[in-house]
């Protein structure tokens, strides 16, 4: 009988958000897959965990997430973590998971810490729809691309960013975009937690003085609604209203067609119609 893969979010900071329904489940298993096992082993040292580890990252994926479903198809249970956050988002966890589901493998999910969510939730922005955009590439043609293909993005977006590429994406986003208010978040739930509000051109020359520290996620307005312009003119609601009359309509009732058609005021086309002829 096949065991069961867990995918458990850990803490992005601050051990205390490790729940405890998540200590349970890593007490429990058999052994956890770890993006990186050195940070895991500190988790669970802190919270009296031993377990067996084996690391699953970008570069291994292939080959280790084979080894680990044949043991859970064995019949062993296994919880998958990364560094920080919930596995699967932006992390090799996602095909992990998607190959357990083909090969008919049980997969529970322990939420915890998002960076994404938590960000989103201090950023002060519109929380109502949002897009998560990960991280751009290091590639210039695809950043170009990326950055491209969500300028009309009117959703609020999100961006994970390293500190040593933060000032080049600003950069790119404010040549590709024009200026945006946005929320760099750093730090979320440690010591030194910051939510600078601000907008790109201003963060462009802020951190041009003063060098990025941590891991950021960028929390960025979408691009501003425009304002839907009136595709006819008060002439053409006038025009549309004569063509109903000579039509055979009344005068008011035309007005009133014309109206709920271009959204000017019936009173308006009708006093124009009274005014003169429109030929």
């Amino acid at each position: 009988m096949s065991g069961t893969l867990y995918i458990i979010g850990t803490p992005i900071g601050n051990l205390g958000d490790l729940s405890p329904r998540a200590v349970k489940i890593l007490s429990s298993v058999d052994f956890i897959a770890a993006e990186d096992t050195r940070v895991t082993l500190k988790l669970l040292t802190h919270f009296g965990i031993k377990k067996p580890l084996i690391s699953y990252f970008e570069h291994n994926k292939m080959e280790r997430g084979e080894i680990i479903l044949a043991r859970v198809e064995a019949g062993e249970n296994c919880a998958q973590v990364s560094d920080a956050g919930m596995p699967a988002i932006s992390d090799p966890g996602e095909l992990l998971v998607r190959q357990a589901h083909e090969r008919g493998i049980p997969v529970v999910a322990v939420p915890g810490p998002s960076a994404v969510i938590t960000a989103l939730a201090v950023s002060g922005l519109p929380t109502g729809r949002f897009t998560f955009e990960g991280f751009l590439s290091v590639n210039k043609k695809s950043r170009r691309e990326h950055l491209a293909e969500v300028k009309n993005e009117h959703r609020t977006m999100v961006f994970y960013e390293a500190p040593h590429k933060l000032l080049t994406t600003l950069t790119d986003m404010l040549a590709a975009w024009g200026d945006r208010p946005l929320a760099l978040v750093r730090e979320l739930t440690k010591i030194h937690e910051e939510v600078r509000r601000t907008t790109l051109s201003e963060a462009v020359a802020y951190y041009t003085e003063n060098p990025p520290r941590g891991e950021f996620v960028l929390v960025i307005a979408g691009a501003p609604q425009q304002a839907e312009q009136q595709a006819e003119t008060l002439e053409d609601a006038v025009k549309l209203a004569q063509s109903l009359i000579d039509g055979g309509a009344a005068a008011s009732a035309a007005a009133k067609e014309a109206a709920s058609v271009t959204g000017y005021k019936k009173n308006e086309i009708y006093r124009l119609l009274q005014q003169k002829p429109v030929q």
